[in-house]
């Protein structure tokens, strides 16, 4: 594969924002890049294969290997858009805005386990926990980590 816009140094530049579709589906650009990275020996501070990446594995019913095997091959992010739609488990549209409007709404302070962690995070980049979704939270962390502006 020659060098594409699929190949971020996640050393230098931010993964895509979670909110960013492929194929309709939130979470799948910033995995993209986040695989590809880690096939690249770039991946920085990020993580692949993540339990953010497993919820979009686990809605299609795909592990991450699979995907990795479909982002190897991809020419684009459009291929895996593709690939996505047509492996795994049928989705429709609608399940598949359903679920990404499910994923957007959704905040690490109703886990538990992470609450915690999320609310320290939070405090720390000047966010409220309380209103704070789990994708505006990795937003602005980072734009921090890059010390990048708001859009």
């Amino acid at each position: 594969m020659n060098a594409t816009s699929l190949d971020r140094d996640l050393t230098k530049q931010a993964p895509h924002s979670p909110r960013d579709r492929l194929g309709d589906f939130v979470i799948a650009r910033r995995t993209v890049d986040k695989c590809r990275a880690s096939l690249n020996g770039t991946l920085g501070d990020y993580h692949y294969d993540c339990p953010l990446d497993n919820s979009l594995f686990s809605f299609k019913g795909i592990t991450g290997d699979q995907f990795k095997t479909a982002v190897q091959a991809a020419k684009n992010y459009e291929d895996i858009g593709v690939w996505l739609q047509a492996n795994g488990l049928p989705k429709t549209p609608v399940q598949i805005k359903d679920w990404s409007a499910e994923m957007e709404a959704a905040s690490l302070r109703n886990n538990p386990d992470k609450r915690e962690y999320f609310a320290g995070s939070c405090t720390k980049l000047g966010l409220d926990p309380e209103q704070t979704s789990t994708f505006a939270w990795l937003e602005t962390n980072d734009r921090a980590s890059f010390n990048v502006a708001a859009a």
